[in-house]
């Protein structure tokens, strides 16, 4: 349960805190974005089985990669590309959360 919580709160509270502190004017738009971070789970359609609840995503699929990872937290910089950074970095936050309460 606690499990559950932490890592879908992750998904969701995380990204509509840093929109409502960073993105006041527009923080509907930047959570959007933020949240839309969640697709790069489309490849988990890549695995057998697609859902495994004791698999840690980490490192597992490919969009979970090292090399993956280290792209998003570089997407962050520029000011164009920084909501998209930010929300697939929030996003491998809360699969690393989920990986740790494993």
């Amino acid at each position: 349960m606690l499990q559950t919580v932490a890592h879908y709160g992750c998904h969701f509270l995380l990204p509509l805190a840093v929109a409502l502190v960073f993105y006041k004017q527009n923080w509907k738009y930047a959570y959007l974005i933020m949240v839309l971070g969640m697709l790069i789970d489309l490849d988990h359609l890549l695995a057998n089985p697609i859902f495994d609840p004791n698999r840690c995503s980490i490192g597992f699929h490919p969009l979970h990669s090292s090399l993956a990872i280290l792209f998003y937290i570089f997407l962050c910089f520029p000011k164009k590309s920084r909501l998209v950074g930010l929300g697939l970095v929030i996003h491998i936050i809360a699969d690393t959360v989920d990986c740790a309460l494993m």
